[in-house]
């Protein structure tokens, strides 16, 4: 399974990238803003530290808008998606970018019957987000249980990125289920690579060491 970042912290992903090779980042306009910078300085600054996919969305409404922005994203860099709405406008959207040759991210996925029309429509990714449905007392995990066993049923190349993750399970469980991508926020990122046994063991064999020393 592909790990990205969620994220448009550049430190963010330069500390990840030394530990991993990130391969890929997704941002929105509600995380680039509090980088306080441009949308464009931002992306094209992310997309030179990742050779792989970096999502990149707009505020377009209507498939025109939608179409405008992403074509404009796309002469960034080579490596931009286009994240779209999943809306009648933003898979309009989808399809015209996509015959352009501009890859296409439908966000805000709630469903595998919306997820089953992005895949049709042609999008190169499709996002479902499982920790909002979790926080509706819904199982955002089923959600990606079924899309997943679609997506295999019917050999789509769209592929699956598991977005508003929560924990270190959410990763886990996606992986489990043939996820093809998870998106993380750097602290979920963090938490990935800890455990409270390790943390113990380390500490005893630096007490061990100590009194052998003595």
């Amino acid at each position: 399974m592909k790990i990205f970042l969620d994220t448009a912290n550049i430190d963010d992903i330069k500390r990840a990238n030394e530990i991993l090779n990130i391969d890929g980042v997704t941002t929105n306009p509600t995380i680039i803003m509090k980088s306080g910078r441009s949308q464009k300085e931002v992306v094209q600054e992310i997309a030179a530290l990742v050779p792989g996919p970096v999502s990149v969305e707009g505020i377009g409404e209507t498939a025109a808008e939608m179409v405008k922005e992403g074509t404009d994203f796309a002469k960034w860099a080579k490596n931009i998606v286009v994240k779209l709405p999943m809306t009648k406008e933003g898979l309009k959207a989808v399809r015209q970018l996509e015959k352009k040759g501009i890859k296409t991210n439908v966000t805000l996925v709630f469903s595998a019957s919306q997820a089953l029309l992005a895949a049709k429509a042609g999008a190169s990714y499709v996002s479902p987000f499982i920790g909002r449905l979790d926080d509706i007392s819904e199982d955002g995990m089923l959600l990606i249980h079924q899309i997943m066993e679609i997506f295999c049923a019917y050999g789509f190349k769209t592929e699956v990125i598991v977005a508003s993750v929560r924990n270190p399970l959410h990763v886990v469980e996606s992986a489990r289920l043939g996820a093809h991508i998870a998106t993380i926020p750097p602290d979920v990122f963090e938490k990935l690579l800890r455990h409270p046994l390790t943390d113990k063991g380390i500490a005893q064999f630096k007490e061990d060491y100590a009194k052998s020393k003595k």
